[in-house]
């Protein structure tokens, strides 16, 4: 006989997340990546994809809750989710444009860790400290990744181990659906870091320059002129600082050398929130989320062209992707931009 437990079985987000299955179940190619069980109770990570089945395709895939505290940037992709669906009843556009691009979303990658209201997954690993390598500078003491034990933030996992099974999970999802094609992106929505909100893209583990510093030069300025009032800092995230193990990191490193992967990370700064209410400051989930529901709404209003726009960039991949000689001078103007001359 199990035992008398007064914990609730499920938390809103997932319960959104089946909703919105349950609506889309037609549209929507749903499947389970992994299975998390904690406290006797078991949880799914969800895939949902939709548009092209060309494996060949540029493709888009949308990601939220890698940290359990973090439940806007789940509600993020979830609202992206619930709007795209109604968009699909009468935007002929949309139902073209997903012709041929594929979009996959993956709004709680960490939903034991949401249940239960912690960072850390229910194992107690930082899943995006959770991956392999170390950086090769040096990094904030405990927050850059730590191998001391649970009972403290930001742990590693144990030198040599597995990875844990929602962070293998999702490399396998980068790996089959979004880094195996000619052209992709990976948004990845996180808060609780700064005044203002940031766009992040590789390297975390180290200050040197990812490969493709072109094309994501090319997708910022282009950002940059359709939406000129946008308000984000987009930089490498090592001008913030350096951690281990980081899953971008791996996963930008793990894809084909033939491929143009491009992770970037949302990062809301949540400090505002906090300066705008400074009881939240007393409450876990106050430090990472908008408490206030007008201050939500405002959010996921915010942050949609965001999403929209990196959807269309996808679609429109060759039009823009920078060749040759121009792909040389973004390069330049790239290393100008990010790391300034003394690094060339």
């Amino acid at each position: 006989m199990a035992p008398l437990s007064f914990l609730p079985d499920s938390f809103a987000e997932y319960d959104e997340l089946k909703a919105i299955l349950d609506i889309g179940s037609a549209t929507f190619e749903i499947r389970s990546a992994c299975d998390v069980k904690v406290e006797g109770r078991i949880f799914s990570m969800y895939t949902a994809s939709i548009g092209s089945t060309d494996p060949l395709a540029p493709a888009i895939g949308f990601f939220g809750g890698i940290h359990g505290l973090e439940r806007i940037g789940s509600q993020l992709v979830l609202d992206y989710m619930r709007a795209l669906l109604g968009r699909l009843e009468w935007d002929e556009l949309l139902v073209r444009q997903l012709q041929s691009v594929r979009l996959i979303f993956v709004p709680i990658v960490n939903p034991g860790g949401m249940w239960a209201a912690t960072r850390a997954n229910p194992n107690g690993v930082d899943l995006m400290r959770n991956a392999p390598q170390d950086a090769d500078a040096h990094v904030p003491w405990l927050a850059g990744g730590q191998r001391i034990g649970a009972w403290l933030p930001w742990y590693r996992g144990r030198r040599g181990a597995p990875m844990e099974a929602e962070a293998v999970a999702l490399l396998h999802v980068v790996e089959n659906e979004l880094a195996s094609r000619p052209f992709s992106v990976a948004l990845d929505c996180h808060s609780g870091y700064g005044w203002g909100d940031s766009i992040w893209f590789p390297y975390a583990r180290t200050r040197g320059r990812m490969r493709h510093l072109a094309e994501m030069y090319a997708l910022k300025t282009m950002f940059e002129l359709a939406h000129p009032h946008h308000g984000y800092t987009f930089e490498p995230q090592s001008h913030q600082y350096l951690l281990h193990g980081d899953l971008w990191d791996c996963a930008y490193d793990r894809a084909p050398s033939d491929s143009t992967f491009l992770p970037v990370t949302l990062e809301l700064g949540s400090w505002l929130w906090i300066k705008k209410n400074p009881r939240q400051l007393f409450s876990r989930q106050g430090m990472f989320n908008p408490v206030k529901a007008h201050r939500t709404a405002r959010v996921l209003r915010r942050h949609a062209n965001l999403l929209d726009f990196l959807t269309r960039a996808a679609f429109s991949s060759q039009r823009w992707l920078p060749q040759g000689s121009r792909r040389d001078l973004l390069q330049e103007r790239a290393i100008d931009h990010w790391y300034g001359n003394g690094t060339r």
